[in-house]
């Protein structure tokens, strides 16, 4: 059996800030600018305070069959609810998306280089 690889995407809005956790939030907003996100296994969060409440977490998973998603969404939720709750920042409509990427649709330069192996 092959280990299928999970992008989960965990996203949410900060809810009642306080203008110190506003501030901190903001001081640190360049090391999590959504132009730096990535998929991590630890997770990676980005936001845009000055713009809006919303963030994202993005975490990386694996797992040996389609229906380990599941779980591995679950694991990424708590990641980001123990995150948030460990800095003391609250949040609110918490909700994930998880992707199999052994199921994602190969890209244009994808098809191309198939084709040649198989070709």
């Amino acid at each position: 059996m092959s280990t299928r690889t999970f992008r989960i995407t965990v996203r949410g809005v900060f809810d009642a800030l306080s203008s110190d956790q506003r501030a901190e939030l903001l001081a640190r907003a360049p090391e999590h600018d959504v132009l730096r996100a990535a998929f991590t296994p630890e997770g990676h969060l980005s936001y845009d305070l000055a713009a809006r409440a919303a963030f994202t977490f993005r975490f990386l998973d694996s797992g040996e069959s389609e229906e380990d998603i599941l779980e591995a969404a679950e694991r990424a939720e708590g990641a980001a609810e123990a995150w948030l709750t460990e800095r003391g920042y609250g949040y609110k409509n918490l909700r994930s998306q998880a992707e199999d990427l052994s199921q994602a649709p190969l890209g244009k330069r994808q098809r191309r280089a198939a084709a040649r192996m198989n070709g």
